[in-house]
């Protein structure tokens, strides 16, 4: 920071605290904002974001002027809120990062254990449908695989329409269950 009389620094925060001096504040901003970027680049490599830390800063500044406790000096408020800005962006980005990191490994993990090829699909369905009742299934087959209606079903096992009704319904219910984890994929190829 270029160096300046303390006690200037110090006049032009209690003109900004006290008197909402919008001149104070812009003499204090013009003084300091290009040294308090170059302290910044200490923390952050990119120009730009150190520019938004500093002039978040000076934001902060302003919007608190009336609770401002400045204990030493004003310079030192502002190297000392400029690296607090710094570190708290850094530690954002940490987070940030990490946080990434483990959805990027997350995802990959969840994308690995659900890759599956046709023929697990179609292992995995047909598993499924034998743990189903012997008519049930036959009823479901024929309807989704062999294409029939659900009159013609009924007409060549010789029940009703409700019946068939109500063991696609109960077919459906027991697959949607025991397929839940596959059932998106699956149904792509059915």
């Amino acid at each position: 920071m270029e160096t300046r009389d303390i006690s200037e620094i110090d006049k032009l925060f209690w003109q900004i605290a006290l008197k909402d001096d919008e001149g104070a504040f812009r003499s204090l901003f013009l003084d300091y904002f290009s040294s308090l970027c170059v302290f910044a680049h200490r923390y952050i490599e990119s120009w730009e974001t150190c520019e938004d830390v500093v002039q978040d800063t000076f934001y902060k500044i302003w919007k608190n002027r009336r609770k401002l406790e400045i204990s030493a000096s004003g310079r030192n408020f502002l190297i000392t809120s400029v690296r607090n800005g710094c570190i708290d962006y850094l530690r954002r980005k940490e987070t940030e990062t990490l946080w990434k990191e483990k959805e990027l490994q997350h995802n990959t993990i969840y994308a690995a254990e659900n890759i599956y090829s046709t023929t697990e699909l179609e292992e995995i369905l047909n598993s499924a449908l034998k743990r189903l009742p012997e008519n049930v299934r036959t009823v479901f087959e024929q309807s989704r695989f062999e294409g029939k209606t659900y009159a013609d079903i009924a007409s060549g096992q010789s029940i009703s329409v409700k019946t068939v009704e109500a063991y696609m319904t109960r077919a459906l219910k027991q697959l949607r269950i025991e397929l839940k984890d596959y059932l998106p994929l699956i149904l792509l190829f059915l």
